[in-house]
């Protein structure tokens, strides 16, 4: 946890200092103490610090969200991209902009209602007691027909989305300033909750039978990682696009390195999902700067084998 510390300060210092503008770390520092230069004032006012608040936010809330997702479903191959939360809450983050355009809570409600609709379909399926793979495999299915819908609307109002490749891939070009307060409050307040529930999930990872006998209302749990889940994902999708992958690969490092407690899962999937976002965008500013790629990008070079690595592991534990 302090060496996380440590790199995500780095990081920021780093976020402020670089970026495809040109400016150098002694500008930006000389502007951060004595506040002598006006272009470079409005760039860290305007651009680096939204961005960098806008990175943090998003990584915690995927990482924390698919944290919560595989103890709710039980399943490790669970996140808010695999099971189709991310593609609900951008479809309905279009149906916002389309119904009330201009209006950016309208937005963070209608991603929290998308969200939640995908996450509970998912729920719904995981109560048929199917396979773990299967609840997978539906996510899938899901998520394709809400992108689906999602390419649609965007299609018959092309104006709808600012940027619609950097929505989509995931991306932080078009971070607003003001956009953050409200989204930064809902962050922090389930990230808060779900480290209250950490004792919860501990139990909860015991078996619903054990979970019973211990006392645990265990419907009623799922229902509110869930829950938190979705408000996460859905407060990351209204701000930074469809990213994916965070919420699958910071949970199983973290496990591999903290064990399966989750008082300590929870603050240090928090602390590296914040720290892989931001350390993305930074690679994804200054890669092939001036010219920036959308940080999703990143994460699909990242994500993609360390999923077909994890099925396939899995597979093989159960071969043997």
């Amino acid at each position: 946890m302090l060496v996380g510390l440590v790199v995500l300060v780095l990081l920021v210092f780093a976020s402020l200092s670089f970026g495809s503008s040109d400016t150098t770390i002694q500008q930006v520092w000389s502007y951060i103490f004595h506040q002598d230069n006006a272009t470079v004032g409005n760039i860290l006012l305007y651009v680096r610090i939204p961005r960098t608040i806008a990175t943090i936010l998003c990584g915690s809330a995927l990482a924390v969200a698919g944290l919560l997702f595989q103890s709710a479903l039980n399943n490790a191959l669970a996140s808010s991209g695999t099971i189709g939360v991310n593609s609900g809450a951008g479809l309905f983050v279009i149906l916002g902009a389309i119904l009330f355009p201009g209006v950016f809570i309208a937005k963070s409600i209608f991603a929290f209602m998308g969200s939640l609709l995908a996450a509970v379909l998912i729920f719904f399926i995981a109560k048929k007691n199917v396979s773990k793979s299967t609840i997978v495999m539906a996510g899938v299915a899901i998520s394709s027909l809400l992108t689906a819908c999602s390419d649609a609307l965007v299609t018959l109002y092309p104006d709808t989305v600012m940027d619609k490749s950097s929505f989509f891939i995931g991306g932080f070009a078009h971070v607003q300033s003001a956009n953050l307060p409200f989204v930064s409050i809902i962050t922090l307040l389930c990230l808060l909750l779900a480290g209250l529930l950490a004792t919860r999930m501990n139990v909860l990872s015991l078996g619903d039978e054990m979970a019973n006998s211990l006392g645990l209302p265990v419907v009623r749990t799922r229902y509110i990682l869930i829950f938190l889940g979705a408000t996460l994902a859905a407060a990351s999708v209204s701000i930074g696009g469809i990213l994916s992958f965070v919420g699958l690969i910071v949970p199983h490092m973290m496990r591999s390195i903290m064990g399966n407690d989750h008082r300590y899962l929870v603050p240090s999937t928090l602390l590296s999902g914040a720290i892989l976002v931001l350390g993305c965008d930074l690679v994804a500013r200054l890669l092939f700067a001036p010219f920036e790629i959308p940080v999703g990008i990143i994460l699909a070079f990242l994500g993609s084998p360390f999923f077909l690595w994890l099925i396939l592991s899995r597979k093989r534990r159960l071969q043997l």
